[in-house]
């Protein structure tokens, strides 16, 4: 049974992972991914097929002699599989099956040549998940040879043994089959449960459609929809459907995976409502390398200086009021951020006054990666920051003077701020044991393809 629900789920590499609503994803799996499933799937295969054969009923001397037949061992020398436009996938699996027949006085050992042949429709389930079923399945036989060094047998008892095995496996094997497609489904609805991305927040994934098959891959178009408090993230404007263009990410590759705009849109929505992108960032006053502090402003700010003729601590409040904005374009992704930021000092008494805010623009180039089964994000900042002062209780702040500033202790604690969230990465579509390997990244008008080997592991 272990090994019936590890061919099951290796089967599952050849289905479709996941479906689409809006934002937009698409998966298509590719002919080098069943020739994966065939190489992985040989082992769990045989051991599935090792069915029980009940006993053959011998007549000797006018008496029913209940003969007992064990398989001895399955051998698969041949497994491929192959897609069937607007249907599914065709299994052609040639297995030799060893016997031993507990005959009287000597047992019998015979090698039996079986050719399988099975087809499993892939469809759409009510819960928005693949459903395979088989729609056909056969068995064809060769005959039976004995092995060297079993005893003679008369021909017509050999081809009462064959015929009694003949029609065990005829059902058996197919039944075997059957019964691993079914309990794959089983596993295949646990697509549609939550993946965290944050604390309080998820993603999940399902289908949208029937999945679009052809002779080269199983393509599925999938919802990305994000939760934050149990409540799904809705862009202000509707999301476009989105087509995954032939002949894009890598050739070869076991998976491609299209990423819409909508689904980074919709990702740094989720961010900004959680609050995730807002921070402090506050100076040691005792450090030697503060510059977050009365005095350097003072030298800045005659105003400051004033009011804080000894040295006081400084806090800026970094935060995010407008969505940040992804832009994808061939071969470059960048991210602009426009946070506000309220410079405040903290007084004799150990409260916070607010000395002056800014409206600032920050530009920032975006790499992306994939780790095992997460999208993950590193960011660096391209050009200056953009100040505009919006409030000032210290008279006039000159924004020339004060970028340096800025520079210094505003852009490092950002990035690190943002790289760890974007570090965190969030789950792409995949099931259980399954993760991707040796990923390339690449950026097109508008959206994102990622294409992956493929790696089960239990």
């Amino acid at each position: 049974m272990a090994q019936a629900f590890r061919l099951g789920l290796l089967l599952a590499l050849l289905l479709p992972v996941v479906g689409a609503l809006m934002p937009g994803t698409v998966v298509r799996l590719n002919e080098a991914m069943l020739s994966y499933v065939s190489q992985i799937g040989t082992a769990p295969l045989q051991q599935a097929l090792r069915v029980t054969v009940p006993y053959f009923l011998d007549w000797n001397e006018e008496v029913h002699q209940p003969t007992r037949i064990q398989i001895l061992n399955v051998h698969v020398p041949h497994f491929h599989l192959k897609f069937i436009a607007d249907f599914g996938v065709r299994m052609l699996v040639a297995a030799n099956f060893t016997f031993k027949v507990f005959r009287v006085p000597e047992p019998l050992k015979l090698v039996l040549p079986v050719v399988l042949l099975a087809d499993a429709q892939v469809a759409q389930g009510s819960i928005r998940t693949p459903v395979v079923s088989i729609s056909a399945c056969f068995a064809l036989f060769n005959s039976a040879a004995v092995l060297d060094g079993s005893t003679s047998v008369a021909p017509g008892l050999l081809v009462l043994v064959q015929n009694h095995i003949k029609a065990v496996l005829r059902n058996k094997l197919c039944l075997s089959i059957s019964n691993l497609v079914q309990g794959l489904n089983v596993h295949l609805g646990t697509l549609i449960g939550l993946n965290p991305v944050g604390p309080e927040s998820q993603i999940r994934y399902s289908m949208t459609s029937a999945p679009n098959i052809t002779k080269d891959y199983i393509s599925l178009d999938i919802s990305a929809i994000l939760f934050l408090l149990g409540k799904p993230i809705v862009l202000p404007v509707d999301a476009t459907h989105f087509v995954l263009p032939p002949n894009v990410g890598a050739d070869g590759a076991m998976a491609t995976v299209g990423l819409s705009q909508d689904l980074f849109d919709s990702a740094l929505l989720l961010l900004q409502k959680a609050g995730a992108l807002n921070l402090d960032i506050t100076g040691q006053l005792k450090s030697e390398d503060n510059l977050l502090n009365t005095s350097v402003l003072g030298q800045l700010i005659p105003e400051v200086a004033r009011r804080f003729p000894e040295p006081m601590p400084v806090t800026l409040k970094v935060r995010l009021g407008a969505t940040p904005v992804a832009t994808l374009r061939t071969n470059n992704a960048t991210l602009q951020l426009q946070p506000f930021v309220e410079v405040q000092a903290v007084t004799s008494n150990s409260a916070f006054q607010s000395l002056f805010s800014f409206d600032v623009v920050v530009n920032l180039d975006l790499q992306l990666s994939v780790s095992k089964v997460k999208l993950q994000g590193t960011t660096s900042v391209l050009g200056d920051i953009q100040l505009t002062v919006r409030s000032s209780n210290v008279g006039f702040v000159d924004t020339n003077q004060m970028r340096p500033l800025m520079d210094t202790v505003f852009k490092r604690p950002l990035l690190d701020h943002l790289n760890a969230l974007l570090g965190m990465g969030i789950t792409l579509p995949s099931m259980v044991n399954l993760y991707y390997i040796n990923p390339e990244v690449f950026v097109y008008e508008g959206y994102v393809v990622i294409s992956s080997g493929l790696l089960y592991q239990r």
